[in-house]
Parts: structure tokens; C-alpha cells; sequence
């Protein structure tokens, strides 16, 4: 309906040129469609006055990854193939389809959840560092990110990417029913993704982003894993301490926001046994250190952007386009090869396929 009414907007005179529209996605299911909807869209209003939600973007822990980056030379220097083994984006949801039935089922996890909300994270986290933070900046080089991923084939998908659907199950103590009989009858639509993807840059060459997004799953929530390297040479290895874990940094969006550095320590005491190192974490707890200041919805933030007209947390036409390139690669390549939905249990983190993914490169989800 995007597309029509613009044009009906345009047609009663009221597509001005100062006028603002703002549409939430999912925008097309594809990029044929998608880009159809922005045309008609774009014939109406101007890019510059074209908003395009994604409520991930409003989030505060979100637009702290720009602060954490950009604002801190801590981290910005280590944000690299040289010091980083590999990055996670989990995105579950405890919840099954809820009433959605008439838009999930067909459009499935990959398209609801995948193609805006994870991708629109990995770009904030894997970017490189704009020239400023305005919209225009920022968004040019999350496109150039979005257009760096490499696109899946036929042969790749049934080693890199896991489709689930939920079977039956108990979720936070409750029986729950399987998708296929929330919904009536048997569907091929996915409710988990896994995927292994690989940006082809200088940055990220041959670092792999583990992707995955689940309904049914044991707890909700929204996280980023960037797992560091093990340091080269353990100096302790001699006087007790034979195994050192590598550096991670956990980035929590939801329900709770914030942001936690594993690092080595030593344990207290004489060492006459050996030296013993203990990982700890240091946890920032946004909530906790900005006590004092209203927390504001994503909704908020961005209908009032919207409202006085900053594009920066909205997506730009061009990173559409870029998200669903990489998508439809996904979903060309599921039907080439034909791949199923694998069940399983509700209440778990998905098939055992997804564990192998990440598992056969010697990492593990962190659950």
C-alpha cells in the first residue's frame, strides 16, 4: 500500500515539498518489489523527505555502538581481522506467531528479521568509521558495508545457513504448540535462521559473522558477541596458568542494555601453587550509569527525528536495495538446492545443524 498512497497523496496535492512520509518496513518481500515500492514512493516525495523505519535503529544501546567505536580509542584500533576472531548477532524471541498469521507465514524469519533488523546491526558494527555523523555520512558507509557482503550460492547455503521451524515444546515453563499447528496446516516458512556470512573487505577478510534469529527460543533477547583472538604467546603458561581465554566484548540491546568486557585477571594470594588468572568481566550497565535520565522508546526517538526532519537512524533507499541483494542471494540459493525447514524443539536454541555451524569452526553460541 506504500506505493499507492504516495501516488494518492501526490494525486490530491498533497505531497508538498516540505512534506515528510515515513513507512516502516517490511518494504517489498523482495528486491524487485522493493524497488517498485520506492519508486512509486520516490515519485512522489524526495529521497531526502522519505523516511524508512527500522525500530532497531532508535534503540539506545544501538547508537552507542557509533560512541563505542568512534568515541574511544580503546576499541577502534582492535576492530579488525588482526584482533578479532569472529562475531555473533543473536536476535530470539520466546514468542510464536501471536496473531501474525496472515504476515508470517510466507515471509518467514530470514525476511522479517534478518533483511532489516541484523543487517542493520552488523553495518553499525562492522562500518568504516564515517567522516562525520551526520545522515549522510553514516549511511554511505553502511551501504558500502551492506554491498561488501558476499552472496550466497547454491553450494554455500547448506554449509552456511540453517533453516528452522518450531515444533512443539514448553517455553518459560508453558506447553506451546508447534508452528504447524498454531497454523493450521503444514508450511515450508522458516521461524530460525542461522547464517555464516563474510564481508569481503580489507577490514573483515576471512572473519566470520554468525547470524541467528529464532521464535520459541528459551528467552528473548538481543545481543552482539565480538570475540577477540587469544594473545599470541602465554608468558604464564610456565608458572600455573596453562589456558588463557581470549577476550570477548558482549553488547546486550534487549531486555536489558548493556555492555560487558571479559578480560584476564589474577586471583588474590601467595602464588606458591603457580600463578592462577581468573576471567572477569567489567559490566556497564547503561541503566545503572545513567540512572537519573529518562529512558526513551525507540518510537520516540524516531518519530521525533522524523519530525524535525534527521534522516540519520533511518534507512536510505540504496541500503534497501543492498540488504535485499544479499537476501534474495540467500533465498535463491534455498530454493536451487531446495532446502527444508528443520524441526525443532520450542524452547530451544534450534536445530543441532545451527550448533554445528558455528561449532565445526571450533566457536560456540553464546547462550
Amino acid at each position: 500500500m506504500f506505493g499507492p498512497i504516495a501516488q494518492g497523496l501526490k494525486g490530491a496535492g498533497i505531497a508538498c515539498t516540505e512534506c515528510r512520509i515515513a513507512m516502516e518496513k517490511p518494504i517489498g518481500h523482495d528486491l524487485a518489489s522493493s524497488d517498485a515500492v520506492n519508486a512509486e514512493v520516490g515519485d512522489a516525495f524526495a529521497e531526502d523527505h522519505v523516511f524508512r523505519i527500522d525500530h532497531y535503529l532508535g534503540k539506545e544501546t544501538v547508537q552507542n555502538l557509533l560512541a563505542l567505536r568512534f568515541a574511544n580509542m580503546l576499541f577502534e584500533p582492535l576492530w579488525n581481522a588482526q584482533a578479532i576472531d569472529h562475531i555473533q548477532i543473536t536476535v530470539a524471541e520466546t514468542v510464536g506467531l501471536e496473531g501474525r498469521v496472515s504476515y508470517y507465514d510466507g515471509v518467514g524469519a530470514l525476511k522479517d528479521m534478518v533483511q532489516n533488523h541484523m543487517l542493520q546491526l552488523l553495518a553499525i558494527i562492522a562500518m568504516e568509521p564515517p567522516a562525520s555523523v551526520s545522515a549522510t555520512a553514516v549511511r554511505d558507509e553502511k551501504v558500502k558495508l551492506l554491498r561488501s557482503l558476499r552472496k550466497m550460492k547454491a553450494e554455500d547455503v547448506k554449509i552456511h545457513s540453517v533453516k528452522g521451524q518450531y515444533a512443539s515444546g514448553a517455553v518459560g515453563g508453558a506447553a506451546v504448540k508447534g508452528y504447524a499447528d498454531e497454523l493450521g496446516h503444514p508450511s515450508n516458512t522458516e521461524t530460525f535462521v542461522a547464517i555464516k556470512a563474510f564481508i569481503d573487505n580489507w577490514r573483515w577478510k576471512g572473519v566470520p559473522f554468525y547470524l541467528r534469529t529464532g521464535k520459541r527460543m528459551p528467552e528473548r533477547k538481543s545481543e552482539v558477541l565480538i570475540q577477540f583472538k587469544p594473545v599470541p604467546h602465554n608468558i604464564f603458561a610456565r608458572v600455573g596458568a596453562a589456558k588463557l581465554d581470549a577476550n570477548s566484548m558482549i553488547i546486550n540491546l534487549q531486555p536489558e542494555e548493556n555492555i560487558r568486557v571479559k578480560v584476564m585477571a589474577k586471583q588474590p594470594g601467595l602464588d606458591r601453587d603457580g600463578v592462577k588468572l581468573k576471567e572477569v568481566t567489567m559490566d556497564v550497565s547503561l541503566s545503572h550509569s545513567f540512572a537519573g535520565e529518562r529512558r526513551r522508546i525507540a518510537y520516540e526517538r524516531l518519530l521525533l527525528d522524523f519530525i524535525e526532519g534527521d534522516q540519520t537512524l533511518f534507512v536510505r533507499r540504496d541500503e534497501v536495495e543492498a540488504q535485499w541483494q544479499w537476501i534474495d542471494s540467500i533465498r535463491d540459493a534455498w530454493a536451487a538446492v531446495d532446502l527444508a525447514p528443520q524441526s525443532y524443539t520450542a524452547g530451544s536454541w534450534g536445530p543441532s545443524s545451527a550448533i554445528a555451524l558455528i561449532e565445526r569452526d571450533g566457536a560456540s553460541w553464546h547462550d
